[in-house]
């Protein structure tokens, strides 16, 4: 697969230890975890919203009094732990006590079925369970349909097969050490599973090498705090941006994990938290751009029109700089005063007030929330990557974002473009292969190591990546015209009563577009306009109607004539994440949206 010199970058382009050759902090993350337990001792590893839950001294007993029950349990190297478990501290000391074994625990999405549940255990091989209260029914209705489950282990009560408590006083003396020492780098370290959207999902196998290489590259783009240091755990800990961003990052360099348990809270943590680095999917900062600028609105006319002006202007000198322009002195110096009487407060608010990098991935962001939030001083940076790459092969770094890239490979990632513009990717922290599936390794990563992403990409001349679109999801129309969907639905996402959106056209004269409303702005919106308050009465009120309308004329100013919405559909119920439309983290899954709302479709094609 040939491609020109300007179509290849590389991370020795940018870094003095790119590529494959990157030093690792330690042969494997049990090995990580004792020198971080070794040089940060008595300060916090593990923190609820108001407690400490763990020091790393504590932390460290912990894992060890676990690793010692489940070696009682007969857990080894390569053996596989199952967990089914929210948010919550016990996670990670779970986890790491397999980790010290050799064994490789994985994560299950809370909302899966027992179908699913039972489908990746069994595939996994897992004879051990760790779950919670609250999803033991989930996961025995999963081994009634099949799941060959021989051991539960219940973290906070009764139930099961076994409490944590009664694991952890098995062999409370228990010194993992000796098993620990025999984990070699290419040792497998956990699985992640895809959604499975278009067939059962697939297990990707990530090595000790994967992992600590992500998070070493990941620690050269973004210098974090020698102490200090301090993030959420959030995210579903079955998905790769949590395990990376929000565990194994943080066990690997000392930072103090907060635990957030229900991922709607999050708005809620980030001030009392003020995480030095903080990693969000697009929605959340779409939601909170909105947010902002609702309350603003919401001002006197004496103070709304000055807020207005100076977000602007801000917004303004962000192009400017983007573009490489000059910025005239009395912008900048509005924009200064701005900061001082009225952005810096904004952060604060937010609590990103002490970032020392803000990211969001996962899906395409719109350009729009990315000024915006630079323009208040929170330099959001898009990065890129998925399960296979260990989430991230791409980032923006910190002083230096491109709004509209995923920014250059982080350290020990090499990237080519493909002749249709597929990204390929190489490196240190790519999967070797798919549990159980060689011809679906075969099919994903060549003969010479480069993984094909299906994701389609431009590079432009600083080696920065564009994601255009997935090369399986293009809408191509009846006149054979390539459109990508992604960025239609990112327009039509910045209405402000709108909540998810999806382009349809692929095959059609016209495209149109399914829309579900924004639940708190729906709610707000009825209460001003004396309306029900239900989502399926709204989703048919004439009035409301014609304001998404308004909205979507809009949106097709920015889109090209043949990109452009004829038709919507205001759906009468909300999607929530890891439900029948959306993943976990959000994304759209295309193909069951496409089948469940089919009589939809071709209603809006009927004419």
């Amino acid at each position: 697969m040939e491609v020109t010199t300007a179509e290849r970058v590389t991370t020795e382009d940018r870094y003095a230890n790119g590529g494959e050759g990157n030093e690792l902090p330690a042969r494997n993350l049990f090995e990580a975890f004792q020198k971080t337990v070794e040089k940060h001792g008595d300060t916090p590893a593990l923190r609820t919203k108001d407690d400490v839950w763990a020091s790393w001294n504590e932390l460290g007993d912990r894992v060890k009094r676990i690793a010692g029950g489940l070696d009682e349990l007969g857990v080894s190297k390569g053996d596989t732990v199952a967990m089914l478990l929210n948010n919550r501290p016990e996670f990670v000391a779970c986890d790491l006590g397999a980790v010290s074994l050799g064994g490789v625990p994985f994560s299950i999405y809370q909302t899966a079925s027992p179908e699913q549940i039972a489908y990746q255990i069994n595939d996994a091989g897992a004879k051990i369970a760790i779950t919670e209260s609250s999803l033991l029914d989930r996961l025995e209705k999963a081994r009634e349909a099949g799941a060959e489950v021989e051991h539960v282990v219940v973290v906070d009560g009764d139930g099961g097969d076994q409490s944590l408590d009664e694991l952890m006083d098995a062999a409370p003396d228990f010194d993992p050490a000796p098993m620990a020492s025999e984990i070699e780098s290419e040792d497998l370290l956990t699985l992640i599973y895809t959604s499975g959207t278009t067939g059962p999902p697939k297990g990707v196998q990530l090595t000790h090498r994967n992992l600590l290489s992500l998070v070493s590259g990941v620690e050269e783009m973004i210098p974090l705090p020698e102490t200090g240091g301090k993030v959420i755990s959030w995210l579903p800990a079955a998905h790769i941006a949590e395990r990376g961003a929000n565990y194994y990052l943080p066990i690997v360099y000392g930072l103090t994990i907060t635990v957030c348990p229900d991922p709607r809270a999050i708005i809620e943590f980030l001030p009392v938290v003020k995480p030095t680095w903080f990693f969000a999917v697009p929605r959340i900062w779409e939601k909170a751009k909105s947010a902002i600028e609702g309350k603003i609105a919401s001002l006197p006319d004496e103070q709304r029109e000055p807020a207005q002006k100076a977000i602007a202007a801000a917004i303004q000198k962000v192009r400017l700089e983007q573009r490489g322009e000059e910025v005239p002195e009395g912008l900048a110096k509005g924009v200064e005063q701005a900061d001082e009487q009225m952005f810096a407060d904004l952060r604060s608010q937010l609590g990103l007030d002490e970032v020392v990098s803000v990211n969001v991935g996962a899906a395409p962001t719109p350009v729009e929330v990315l000024e915006f939030f630079h323009a208040i001083g929170v330099p959001v940076g898009e990065l890129w990557g998925m399960s296979e790459t260990c989430g991230v092969a791409t980032c923006n770094p910190p002083g230096d974002v491109k709004l509209g890239t995923v920014g250059p490979p982080i350290p020990g990632i090499e990237i080519k473009l493909a002749e249709d513009g597929e990204v390929l990717v190489k490196g240190a922290s790519i999967m070797p292969g798919y549990r159980n599936m060689p011809e679906a390794t075969a099919d994903t990563i060549d003969d010479d190591g480069w993984l094909l992403t299906g994701d389609i990409g431009e590079l432009d001349e600083d080696g920065y990546l564009k994601i255009v679109d997935r090369k399986k999801e293009l809408i191509i129309n009846a006149a054979g015209k390539n459109m990508s969907p992604a960025n239609i639905e990112s327009k039509l996402k910045l209405i402000g009563l709108v909540d998810q959106a999806v382009a349809i056209g692929d095959g059609r004269k016209y495209n149109t577009a399914l829309l579900t409303l924004d639940p708190d702005a729906a709610s707000a919106w009825a209460k001003k306009h004396g309306a029900e308050a239900d989502i399926a009465s709204l989703s048919q009120n004439e009035e409301l109607l014609g304001e998404v309308q308004k909205g979507v004329d809009e949106a097709n100013e920015a889109l090209a004539r043949v990109e452009q919405v004829k038709k919507f559909k205001l759906l009468p119920e909300p999607w929530d994440p890891g439900g029948d439309e959306l993943t976990p983290t959000m994304k759209l899954k295309r193909k069951p949206i496409a089948e469940k709302y089919a009589d939809e479709i071709e209603a809006l094609y009927a004419d």
